[in-house]
């Protein structure tokens, strides 16, 4: 009988398991899971119910939030991989800030197990393909795109929102005749 890993989270067979297998088996990955924060908050009342909190992982935990990097020049040149999920730029989660939920974007891996954890350092490289896009966020090559679109979609709007300036040096008109 094979051991379960102390954090690891057990993979539970629902109505959709089927179509899931089969849309993932072809690619090798697994899909994304999302937490709702009603059942993160179940969790950890029964966790408290049951006496699960750790007083010392407790004064770990408050350390660790002490030495949390609050700019990007801060965690720059950070150890990696990151350990600081909560950021915003982290790639092993999402966080709704709507709903509060948790998108886990590898359920299948531990955070010191994929190769990029922060989006940040990702851009720092400069320009990378979709396909490569993909690999790092466990989504597909196609998903990538469309996100890419909708979001120079949104840049263009409010580019075209913004009132220009006309002494920029691109839209200056130079007349030649006031020499």
């Amino acid at each position: 009988m094979s051991e379960v890993k102390r954090n690891e989270m057990p993979v539970v067979a629902g109505p959709d398991a089927a179509e899931e297998l089969e849309a993932d088996g072809k690619r090798g990955r697994r899909r994304s899971k999302t937490m709702s924060r009603k059942e993160i908050a179940r969790e950890l009342r029964r966790q408290r119910a049951f006496g699960l909190v750790d007083p010392e992982l407790q004064g770990i935990i408050e350390e660790i939030e002490a030495r949390r990097p609050r700019s990007r020049a801060e965690c720059a040149n950070g150890p990696r991989p990151c350990m600081f999920i909560a950021c915003k730029h982290h790639l092993y989660l999402d966080v709704n800030p709507a709903t509060g939920s948790i998108k886990l974007n590898f359920p299948d891996k531990e955070v010191w197990e994929i190769e990029h954890t922060c989006a940040l350092d990702v851009a720092d490289k400069g320009g990378i393909t979709l396909e490569e896009v993909g690999t790092i966020m466990n989504l597909t090559r196609e998903r990538i795109r469309q996100v890419e679109t909708r979001g120079l979609a949104k840049l263009r709007e409010i580019a075209e929102d913004e009132p220009r300036d006309p002494t920029t040096p691109h839209e200056r008109v130079v007349d030649d005749d006031e020499d």
